[in-house]
Parts: C-alpha cells; structure tokens; sequence
C-alpha cells in the first residue's frame, strides 16, 4: 500500500501499528482493555509501543455549534427569508420525536446505550473481514458517525473543502484518529448529548443539514411531531443520503424505511401492530422547498436585501465583509424586523392595478415605502419588479426606494434615487415659515423672469438663477402649470396649487442656505450619496431637479407628521445567535429637528393639497396631508403623503431617467399626460386608505394663529362642479443637467 500523508500521522505506519496492536488482541477483551485504557500494560514490545502510540493521539474534541440558517424575521415573527451555507437549524433532544430517536439507534447503533463510543464488535468483524481480503465493512457508531461529521462539516463551513473525508476517502489513520476522539466523547458527553449533537450535524440530502431541517423539508413539520414511518423512513436516509432521497428514489427510501421499522421491531422498540400499519404507510411526503437568500424571500425581496445589506456593512457583525458574511450564513442569527406583513402585502397588491408583472411591457417603474412617524420604522417597502424575474418579466438588481450607497459608501443596491419634482417645494415653505413669515403671507407669483443679476441669497455657499442662452435678456421665462395662476396670491396658495413662480417668489426672500438646512433637518439627502446635502447651487433645484429616494422623501414627510420630530429610517428592531447574544443594531436617532408650529403649519396647507390643490382628486378617508410631483416630461412622477401614523411615498417613473411616463402602458392604458396625481397618487390613495386607520388617523395640530395671520376661510369645493385637476409644475429645461 503507498504511504499517504496526514497532518497527524503517517498512514501507512499507522496501518501497521493497528494491525499489530490488534493481532496481539487475541479476545475482545483485551481489544477493549488496549481502546478504553490509556497505556495499558501488554506483555511484548510491539503491543505497548502500539498503545503507546494509541494513547499520544489528539483526544480533544471541540464542538463550536455548527453552522446555523440565519433567518430574517417581520415584526409580527413570521418567517421572510433564510440565508444559509448548510440548512441547519439546531434543537434540543426533547424537541426531536422519540421515534426518531429511536428509529436512528436501531438502524445506525443498536449497542449506542451500552458501548463506550466505539462497537468494538463491529470493529473486530470489519477488521476480520479487511484480514481476510474482504472489502470495508462499516463499523461507526453514532458517536464515531458524530465526531466525522463535526470534523467534516467544519472543515466545509471554513471553505476547507480539500480536508473533507468521506466514506473510501478516509485512511486507517482518519479511522484511528476518529475512534480515538469517539472513546474521548463518549466520556465528556453523556450518551443522550452524543444522541442531540449527532442528529443536529447529521446529512439528510437536499442540502438538509439536521432532522429539523429534514423534517421541514420533506413532511413540512417540526421534528418533534414525526411519526413512526417518517422517523424510520428519514432514519434510512443517513446511510447514504442521495440513494435512499424518497425525492429522487422513492422505492429505495421505502424498502429502506421498512428495513428500519424490521430493526425497531426486534429491538423491542415498536410492537407488532405498530410494525405492520407503519409498513403499510404510505410515504406521504409534504416537501416544502429550502428558501435560500433573498430571491426565495415569501416577501419584500428588496427589503430583505435591504436588510442583509445593512449587516454585511456593519463591523459590528464582524471585522471584514468575509466575516459578516459568514455569520449570516453560518450564524444561525435571528433578524427581527421593522416590517409589517399586512402593510407589505396591501403595498404589493397595487401594482396589479397600474404596473402588473404580466403586463408591463414599457417596464415602468413603481414603489411604495412607509416610515411610521415618530419611530422610523420601516413598515413597508415594495416595488414592481423581482430581483430574478419570470421570462417576459420586469426585473431589476435594483431597490427602487433606497439610496445607492450609505454614508461609509457601501453598496445598499439602491437606484440612487429619482428627480423628486414638486415633492421638495414643501421645505422651501418650511422655511418660509421658520423664518417668520406667515401661512397667508402675500407673494408676488406673477413674476416669471429672474434677471442674470439676481442676486439670490446663499450665505453657505452660492446660488445660480434659471437662465435660457437662446432669450435675448438671458433670463428664463418661469413656467406654471395652469396660465390664471401668475398673479398675486398667498404663500398657502401657492404651495398646495404647487407653483412654480410661488415657489421662487417666496425664496427670493429667503436664504438659500437655510432652505437647504431645513431639508437636513427632515433627512434629506442625495440619493446617490447620503454625505451629500441636496445641493441648491441651482435655484431650479427648488422644483425638483434632484435625486432623492423615496425611503428619504417618506422619512422626511414622516417628520412633518410627527411634529417636526425627525427619526433615522431603521428597518432592523433585534439581531441575535443561537446563543441569545445581541447585536446592536442601529437606532432611529429621533430628535426635534424642525419647530413644532413650522411643521403644524406645514401640515394645514399640504392638507389643502388633497382638498383643492394639486392631488384634490386623491382625498383620503381620513385627516391627512400630501404632496404630488411631476419632473419635466413625466419623467418621474410621485406623490408623498401622510396621516398622523404613516408616511408613504409613492413613485411611479422610469429607471432610464430620461424616458418619459407619458403614452406608456399603465393602468392599461396610454395618457398623453401623466403627472404626480394620475398613477403614484392613486395608487398612495388606495393603499393608505386600505392601511391607514389601523395607525394614528387623528387630526393635526393646528399652527397658532400668529402663523396663519390673516385668517381667511376657504369655502369647499363645489360638489357638482369640481375644479379641473392641477398639472404639476415641472423644473425648467433648461436646467435639467443642473443636477451637481
């Protein structure tokens, strides 16, 4: 035989020695005196120097917990999604169904309670048989079975897969080494903590590692619960997983399964009766298939990969993107969090109404995200697409609602955000209010032409007006919307009818570094890097010429419905091992960023939004404020709102940002003109009226009267003749490639 190198010893010198120290063994007692006690003192040379060698093998075993399904959990603790490297998921012996327990001794190791970690019958019959030219004969025991499995499984979960030994595979030396660790186990652990070990580590095929895994796989049920014929027909499978798969090869799992019942029987472990209708059994697998990652996730794929992001950027999970990646596979982490089923699936639901995966044949782009007010939890986040898609399908790598990047600049798989239209407008009113100005504060919104040499007033840096090279003064000639609106009118008017000349009118008064600050304030940020304020370097900026993800626009309103309380977006509410160890997991960082009357006065007029303004034909069915936005060209085409216990924005727009939404097929239908209200309105109305009121749907705060001075009353709107729907305001063209 050629001599084969192992780390430990030399094979061939070790086939040697055993043979020699087992040909002296002349009775099997003398076998167990030379296994079980350490130097035992043997009549010759050859025999105590043979023992002597037995007895300077490792017998130190370390048994780290194996490696676990991570799993990531709703709010509710139902199941979303499981990562893993080997499907394991470890219980205790008491949540393992005696038949199994039984079934595996019977078939496996019917000396388990009595011999000391190794059969030394077996053994002798196996080395007889070798003796005599024979072929391998198995002589494991469940604890040998056990030590090859840590070993083996380690070395896999490690990436060392050129140590894994198996079967044929194993020399003498692999052989002694394990018997010698299964004599040391077999006195460190008692026999019913060999028994839980073995049938957590144990290969049941289909990449199911451990009987809760085997269990859910192929009968959809939980260890404990497994009757006789499926313990005994699962018991067969270990012997060699692949040829006794009932999946794969049903006959030979069956005749299998009935050899295993046969040994229970004459081991006393079963009675007749039992035997018989268990072998009468049919099968009767209920495979429910192994969800791995993300892309199997029951729901929210992108939350999920969201989420999975947020720990494999965090060193708090380990030192390198390695080491993180191997807790979440290996771990067996329990990942709680912040998202609710309910909302998540009502989210979902709309995209059948507008952008349905089996009819989206201009691949539009739809999402919807909520932020709870107050807590920053992430409640729901959903888009129209699939991380891997059917054939003919809309699919995208990317998360529609989140930013690119986060602020360590690590991927978050985000599409970075979209041109937000007259969804920022409202933060140029909130300073407009912050500053003292008031609600129904005249303003000049008839003006349309910002000369070259405004100066516009920016004390952190500077400001850039609109300008048109082709106009003989240089100046751009403003546009709104609607052509009755260029006139004098409130502050409030000009907000909820969103208009573009009010907007401008009311910043030529205020100074543009402070506009920017109060969007800090709300949270927001570019959406292709969250170091990065959004920039009002030009003025156009102040319609909507930059990026920002929805989570950030839903983040931001969410701080105007809560009172000018603003909180982090968080989606991870726990994270914890098999050991109950905690994680930290980042906090909302809730703080009072804007004045509680500013975002009171805010909420009055974006409430008027949904009653008379731009978005009056999306009302709710309870209190609640809003507004819509539309870039050039519809483009992208939002609308962000809010009750007092969610904040929802809606997007409904094109990842190619240059494409407009204008005559594609949505709704099952082509509209020459699609804005903030049409389609990312409706569906917000449908979805938050659905959602809504199992959260805070009271009234708003009112701003005080010194805000709102003058008062004025607003009569409602005609029932029988209802105003015409706004269009949105666009940014200037001529400044859409201002977006530095």
């Amino acid at each position: 035989m050629a001599a084969k190198k192992h780390p430990i010893f030399d094979t061939a010198t070790t086939l040697g020695k055993l043979v020699a120290f087992l040909g002296i063994s002349t009775i099997c007692g003398v076998l167990v005196a030379g296994l079980m006690v350490p130097a035992v003192a043997l009549a010759g040379g050859t025999a105590t120097s043979s023992i002597s060698f037995f007895d300077d093998l490792p017998d130190e075993m370390k048994f780290e917990t194996p490696a676990l399904s991570s799993k990531i959990l709703a709010a509710d603790g139902s199941v979303m999604a499981t990562f893993y490297d080997q499907n394991r998921t470890e219980v205790p012996l008491d949540s393992i169904s005696p038949f199994m327990q039984d079934a595996i001794v019977a078939v496996e190791d019917s000396r388990f309670y009595e011999h000391g970690g190794i059969d030394t019958r077996g053994l002798m019959r196996a080395v007889t048989s070798m003796a005599k030219g024979g072929g391998r004969q198995g002589a494991s025991t469940i604890t040998q079975q056990y030590v090859s499995n840590v070993i083996n499984q380690t070395y896999a979960a490690n990436g060392e897969l050129e140590k894994v030994k198996q079967g044929d595979g194993k020399g003498v030396g692999d052989k002694v080494r394990e018997i010698k660790l299964a004599i040391a186990v077999d006195k460190q652990l008692s026999k019913e903590e060999i028994l839980q070990g073995y049938l957590n580590w144990v290969f049941f095929a289909n990449n199911n590692y451990g009987i809760e895994a085997a269990a859910s796989f192929y009968f959809s049920a939980h260890a404990k619960d497994l009757t006789l014929p499926q313990a005994a027909l699962l018991a067969g499978v270990v012997n060699r997983p692949s040829y006794y798969d009932p999946v794969v090869n049903p006959e030979n799992a069956l005749s299998r399964r009935n050899m295993v019942l046969d040994h229970m029987l004459d081991q006393g472990m079963i009675d007749a009766k039992q035997h018989a209708d268990a072998v009468k059994a049919e099968i009767g697998l209920k495979v429910q298939s192994n969800r791995n990652g993300c892309t199997t996730a029951v729901r929210a794929e992108y939350f999920c990969q969201y989420v999975s992001n947020l720990i494999l950027n965090d060193v708090n999970y380990g030192k390198t993107v390695e080491d993180r990646q191997k807790l979440l596979l290996q771990g067996g982490l329990t990942i709680t969090t912040t998202l609710e089923p309910g909302l998540q699936d009502a989210a979902q639901a709309q995209f059948e109404n507008f952008t349905p995966a089996g009819n989206n044949p201009d691949e539009v782009g739809q999402s919807l995200v909520t932020v709870q007010p107050g807590s920053g939890k992430i409640l729901a986040m959903a888009q129209n697409t699939k991380l891997i898609a059917p054939e003919g399908q809309y699919n995208s790598d990317y998360n529609f609602n989140v930013d690119r990047i986060d602020v360590n600049g690590n991927s978050l798989g985000g599409a970075g955000g979209f041109d937000v239209g007259s969804t920022i407008k409202p933060f140029t009113f909130a300073e407009w209010l912050n500053s003292g100005h008031r609600i129904n504060e005249v303003v000049n919104a008839s003006v349309r032409k910002y000369p070259i040499g405004f100066q516009w007033t920016n004390t952190c840096g500077s400001t850039t007006g609109v300008y048109d090279d082709n106009a003989g003064d240089g100046s751009k000639d403003l546009q709104n919307a609607e052509n009755n609106f260029y006139q004098r009118l409130t502050a409030r008017e000009g907000l909820y009818n969103s208009l573009n000349t009010a907007t401008f009118a009311t910043a030529a008064q205020l100074d543009m570094c402070n506009i920017q600050k109060m969007m800090s304030a709300t949270g927001i940020h570019l959406g292709g890097d969250p170091n990065q304020p959004y920039s009002v370097e030009y003025v156009s900026s102040l319609l909507g010429s930059g990026e920002v993800a929805p989570l950030t626009m839903a983040s931001a309103f969410a701080t105007f419905a809560s009172g000018g309380v603003h909180c982090d977006p968080i989606a991870l509410v726990s994270v914890t091992n098999i050991k109950g160890d905690k994680f930290p997991v980042p906090g909302a960082n809730c703080k009072q960023t804007v004045k509680p009357e500013v975002a009171a006065g805010v909420n009055s007029v974006l409430q008027e939004v949904l009653v008379r303004g731009s978005g009056y034909q999306i009302p709710l069915q309870y209190p609640a404020a809003a507004k819509t936005g539309t870039t050039n060209n519809s483009e992208q085409t939002w609308t962000t709102g809010y009750t007092r216990g969610l904040a929802t924005s809606s997007w409904v727009g094109n990842i190619v940002k240059s494409e407009s939404s204008n005559g594609k097929l949505i709704a099952n239908q082509r509209l020459d003109y699609v804005d903030g209200a049409t389609y990312a309105g409706k569906a917000w109305q449908g979805y938050m009226n659905q959602v809504a009121g199992f959260f805070d749907v009271g009234a708003f705060t009112p701003p005080p009267a010194s805000m709102v001075n003058p008062p004025v009353t607003i009569a409602p709107k005609p029932a029988d003749a209802p105003k015409p729907a706004t269009k949105e305001s666009g940014t200037p063209k001529s400044d859409d490639k201002k977006k530095d």
